[in-house]
């Protein structure tokens, strides 16, 4: 199956781990940053396709995604669908 998106993501992807991010230096360009135990307690992950994952807010039910970053592992960046 072709994924149209496969190569924008890729690119995406590398550029976001080009640079190992701090948390602090995310929170700067993006707001809030969490890590994976904070990301689970806050959000269920409805499927992912990398550099980005699909989730539903724990709190409200509200259905969004967000970035991540590899190495060290944070999300990010999460917009409300």
């Amino acid at each position: 199956m072709s994924d149209p998106t496969e190569a924008i993501r890729r690119g995406l992807q590398q550029e976001i781990n080009a640079v190992e991010g701090s948390r602090e230096s995310l929170e700067a360009q993006h707001g809030q940053v969490w890590d994976t135990q904070e990301m689970q307690a806050d959000f269920e992950v409805q499927g992912f396709m990398a550099p980005f994952i699909g989730v539903r807010r724990k709190s409200d039910g509200s259905q969004g995604s967000m970035a991540f970053q590899h190495a060290p592992r944070f999300y990010f960046n999460f917009k409300e669908d």
